[in-house]
């Protein structure tokens, strides 16, 4: 599978309950994904704690390079299992796309930037 899946999920307005899907570059160019309700706090965690996910720890430091969102917790949950399951390339396609959040909406996200900046 090497195409990324549609994103058939419309667009809502972010609230308290809402959940976003992400990526992050590590210092070794590999990508990881998860999914949080407060992506600035879980990159921090992916960089600084123990709360990391393992994966990162050892690859510190990671670059938030891409979010999706905002989405219901399912929602969340299934997009960051299609998109675990996509190409290393697939994955750069998102990150480049006009889609990717990072590069749409710097008022979600003010502190991070584009996607092509990262």
């Amino acid at each position: 599978m090497d195409t990324e899946p549609e994103h058939p999920i419309p667009y809502r307005e972010p609230s308290a309950e809402s959940w976003w899907v992400y990526l992050v570059r590590c210092r070794d160019r590999t990508l990881y994904c998860g999914m949080s309700n407060n992506v600035e706090r879980r990159v921090g965690e992916h960089n600084h704690s123990v709360r990391g996910a393992r994966y990162t720890r050892s690859r510190r430091p990671v670059t938030l390079v891409y979010v999706e969102g905002p989405l219901t917790r399912q929602q969340a949950h299934r997009r960051e299992e299609e998109i675990k399951m996509i190409s290393h390339q697939a994955k750069e396609r998102l990150i480049a796309a006009e889609t990717n959040i990072l590069c749409l909406n710097k008022t979600v996200f003010p502190n991070r930037h584009s996607a092509g900046e990262a």
